[in-house]
């Protein structure tokens, strides 16, 4: 027996209940509630732990030199400076609560890839990206480097959006760049020391929440979202399932320069900015897709309105909703301006957290839907964390490249595999030119009909640059010309191919007549009128033209 065992051992049974009571006591002051934010997602979590669909990914290739004990000790810098990244997660007394550890070990992994190709790789990657988190035991960081030769490695990053948003995933990429380097040289990193941590977050969110600035809040949201609000019914091409199961795929465009810049000048024509002309072009798609004039878009907005968060891990993004009216047939250049209004009153009164609103205002319920809104607008904009692109570098958009600390990454695009709501639209601004991708469950949408909303999209952006004051009516005819063009294109092209095979189908034809008119079958005997054989023009076997069989 243990010192420490035998010394409890000799407690009385009063000195025991007190030594529990002092560690229960300790236990929860460790323990903390949740933000409104995360306690959405553990609610998900609970109904469903085996789902990846909250894991946040990052993948990036490194075409250098790594310094791998240097880059552990960067991670576990991170881990030690950051609390979120040691939070686990739990009930206690029927309420969800996290706690901070003092001290948690990075999960870093090094993978041997020397041997694998390109697929075998990829595999691995989206295995290790979409692999469940065990929110109760830990870790919500994983981190794995596959090793492909001295100079070629992977670096793939997956964190639970529990304990992280965007921003926070672009602070840690650049506070790499700080770390490694010091790690390689055994030096002190130049970051600054924080004086907050999430949890601080949490507490100021619920002490605001309780008091007059709650109350300010809540006013606003309850009357913009008054009355019966609606569901969106975009046209799905498969029947919507009774539970979700969130599987996602995506379709990736690109707006150039010329449009981009003709989108910039018609913001600022109007008063706007990029994020309201894009938001706007994106309700008239929906209204255009649904016939709806009442429509309730989500956008997540950064959620860190005081300064003392800027630079703290956790999970700050609160979606708003906002709500748009097409009635009337307005002009796209005054619709532009409703949508204007509507974002400055969501972003001052953004600090109301989502799923309160849901608790507060009792929407229609329906397992096979998120409440509120089904559709969300992403613009993911240069900030002070984006010297070196960081912001657009995590989420992916192929190509970029970086040197944090002297780690040449290039970004590694991840097949998207997950999908919250029926469809977002995630758009990434760049120097000159506008990233776009719709992410959509897969559930719901075929590929096809994605493209043809995101075909829809760019040709819609085209006309109102050039001509903001049609009307949404006239938008729409334009639209619908586009589909029939489309669909007349798609006809000729079927009738050529019909065509190609019935050129295909008379030839062979001629040729087996001329193979009967011989007389022979092979073995020098003629082939009985019930032997000829059936030609299947649809499908080939293997190192063959045609396949035939007996009838």
């Amino acid at each position: 027996m243990s010192n420490v065992s035998q010394r409890i051992a000799d407690l009385s049974p009063a000195e025991r209940r007190a030594l529990l009571a002092k560690l229960l006591r300790k236990e929860a002051s460790e323990s903390q509630p949740l933000s409104y934010n995360q306690q959405g997602i553990w609610f998900l979590y609970q109904l469903a732990p085996e789902s990846m669909v909250y894991n946040v990914n990052f993948a990036a290739r490194i075409r250098s030199d790594v310094d791998i004990p240097a880059l552990r000790r960067a991670f576990q810098a991170l881990v030690d400076r950051h609390p979120a990244l040691r939070t686990t997660f739990s009930v206690r007394s029927g309420k969800p609560v996290q706690r901070v550890h003092p001290q948690v070990a990075v999960h870093f992994v090094e993978i041997d890839a020397s041997a694998w190709d390109s697929e075998v790789l990829k595999t691995r990657l989206l295995e290790e990206a979409y692999r469940p988190f065990d929110l109760e035991r830990g870790p919500v960081l994983r981190v794995n480097l596959f090793t492909c030769s001295p100079k070629d490695h992977v670096l793939l990053l997956v964190v639970h959006h529990i304990a992280i948003d965007f921003w926070s995933l672009a602070l840690l990429l650049t506070e790499l760049g700080a770390l490694y380097p010091a790690e390689k040289a055994g030096v002190k990193a130049p970051l600054p020391a924080l004086d907050s941590q999430y949890t601080d977050y949490v507490r100021w969110q619920a002490e605001m929440l309780a008091g007059p600035e709650g109350e300010r809040l809540w006013a606003y949201w309850r009357q913009q979202l008054a009355g019966q609000l609606p569901l969106l019914e975009l046209p799905t091409d498969r029947p919507r399932p009774p539970v979700p199961t969130y599987r996602g795929a995506s379709c990736d465009f690109q707006l150039n320069d010329e449009l981009s810049a003709r989108l910039r000048a018609l913001a600022k024509a109007q008063g706007a900015t990029l994020y309201m002309a894009l938001l706007a072009a994106f309700q008239v798609i929906l209204h255009h897709h649904t016939g709806q004039e009442d429509l309730l878009v989500g956008s997540p907005v950064l959620g860190r309105s005081r300064a003392e968060f800027e630079g703290i891990v956790g999970l700050f993004t609160n979606p708003v909703i906002l709500r748009a009216n097409c009635s009337g047939n307005p002009t796209f250049e005054a619709f532009l301006g409703q949508v204007r209004q509507t974002v400055l009153a969501a972003l001052e009164h953004q600090d109301y957290p989502t799923l309160l609103l849901v608790e507060r205002l009792h929407p229609a319920r329906d397992l096979s839907r998120p409440p509120l809104c089904q559709v969300m607008f992403v613009l993911d904009k240069p900030h002070q964390l984006a010297e070196q692109g960081a912001p657009a570098f995590v989420l992916g958009d192929g190509g970029l490249r970086m040197n944090p600390g002297g780690l040449e990454l290039e970004a590694l695009p991840l097949e998207h595999r997950a999908a919250t709501l029926d469809l977002v639209m995630l758009t990434i601004e760049a120097a000159h030119s506008l990233s776009i991708s719709i992410r959509y469950n897969s559930d719901l949408f075929d590929a096809a009909t994605i493209t043809r909303i995101a075909r829809h999209f760019e040709a819609l952006l085209h006309h109102v640059t050039i001509q903001a004051n049609a009307r949404l009516n006239a938008l729409r005819d334009i639209l619908a010309g586009i589909d029939r063009q489309q669909q007349a294109a798609t006809l000729q092209q079927y009738r050529a191919a019909s065509l190609q095979r019935l050129k295909a189908a008379k030839r062979v034809a001629i040729s087996v007549s001329q193979l009967g008119s011989e007389g022979a079958n092979g073995y020098g005997t003629p082939r009985q009128s019930g032997d000829r054989p059936h030609l299947h023009l649809n499908g080939t076997s293997p190192g063959s033209k045609y396949r035939a069989g007996n009838g």
